[in-house]
């Protein structure tokens, strides 16, 4: 009893500079707390925006060898349609990679105007916002997969042939034509900006392969490794096809997290030090303050084990009421920073709250070693005033 009165009392008449400590615990722990709900949760986060990069898997025929495919490359998408959709079912019961968006292609060289050669993509054209969002477009998306004349024109090609959205623009491949409406003109910085973009049966249509594509593109969200390890599955569910991750894309997604998480940690580390500073030179104040409590507690027969106990005692309770806020105050912030930079919340690891807690406590301990230089206090020199 008389152990939790001294501790009482010590709480109450250091609590100015209990303050200060307290404050710099809380700092700590909500940054260290929001930023490692974020370096849990950045993983899954990061791979979901990096998928504006575009697709970063590749399915075509074994045969294939360009992307301006000949007719004995074309393959019908019927297995690959199936592995897809028994592969999203397992990622709804299993956390990996996740297709987030898809679509066939099939590509023709055309011939348009007087005599201008194009390449055709048929694709699903409603797909392509999701599967290629930087795309910008002048004009329109086409949002209906069953209109066969609606196309999408790159800006150079649409230049060449002097087409704008409204404009009618005539292809032929062989002795087949087609009168398609220009909904949009799309500008990429790559090489769609001189092709052509149809609806995926009118360019089956147009060539004369009804069911036949020459490749499809993925957007596979997930770690590289797991967007490896889901290519390697998929490959073994259609035989006949390649399935290749677009391994440039998936090498500067990995480095990119690499740093991420570097930076995330040594934060956190840099934070963890300085709140450890910033203690420990308030409880060397403290411990000159009270050279004179305990020079008096060791004169009344006091053990020093006991007085280091109490005094350790109240640096855990600072760090564990200084972990418990701090874990609130970061579970707060890290929902705030989600929204800003993701647009939507962090997911919150419950493992976090315990981590800054433990975390917490051991700061605290830590920078109570000056506590300590009062186990040399003389009883008689403090009893004298000196």
């Amino acid at each position: 009893m008389m152990f939790w009165r001294l501790l009482k009392q010590m709480l109450l008449e250091g609590r100015g500079r209990l303050a200060v400590a307290l404050v710099a615990l809380v700092s700590g722990a909500t940054v260290s707390a929001a930023l490692l709900n974020l370096e849990f949760d950045a993983e899954r986060k990061f791979t979901h925006e990096l998928r504006t990069l575009g697709p970063n898997v590749l399915v075509r025929s074994s045969a294939a060898t360009g992307a301006a495919e000949e007719a004995g490359t074309v393959f019908a998408p019927d297995g690959l349609e199936a592995a897809l959709a028994a592969s999203a079912a397992r990622a709804g019961e299993h956390r990996g990679a996740e297709v987030s968006a898809w679509a066939p292609y099939l590509y023709l060289i055309v011939r348009a105007g007087s005599d201008t050669s194009l390449v055709l993509a048929g694709t699903w054209l409603e797909a392509l916002p999701r599967l290629t969002p930087w795309w910008h477009v002048e004009g329109a998306w086409v949002n209906d997969r069953g209109n066969p004349a609606a196309c999408l024109v790159g800006h150079q090609a649409a230049a060449r042939l002097l087409l704008r959205p409204g404009s009618t623009l005539e292809v032929r491949y062989g002795n087949r034509s087609a009168s398609l409406q220009v909904a949009g003109v799309i500008s990429t910085g790559g090489p769609e900006d001189d092709q052509v973009f149809v609806n995926l049966p009118a360019a089956q249509q147009l060539a004369g392969l009804p069911g036949k594509i020459s490749l499809a593109q993925l957007s596979v969200s997930g770690a590289p490794n797991e967007v490896e390890r889901f290519a390697a599955q998929l490959s073994a569910q259609v035989p006949g096809l390649e399935v290749r991750p677009l391994r440039q894309i998936a090498q500067a997604e990995g480095q990119l997290l690499g740093r991420v998480h570097a930076l995330l940690f040594w934060s956190v580390g840099l934070i963890l030090v300085l709140t450890a500073l910033s203690v420990l030179s308030t409880t060397a104040a403290l411990a000159v303050e009270r050279r004179t409590d305990v020079g008096l507690m060791k004169a009344l027969g006091g053990e020093m084990g006991r007085i280091v106990r109490l005094f350790l005692t109240e640096a855990g309770l600072l760090g564990a009421v200084g972990g418990i806020l701090g874990a609130v105050f970061g579970t707060l912030l890290s929902i705030w920073v989600g929204h800003r930079v993701f647009g939507t919340a962090v997911a919150l690891r419950v493992e976090v709250v315990p981590l800054i807690l433990a975390v917490m406590v051991a700061v605290a301990l830590l920078g109570a070693l000056p506590l300590r230089l009062l186990s040399h206090v003389r009883p008689a020199v403090v009893l004298r005033g000196e």
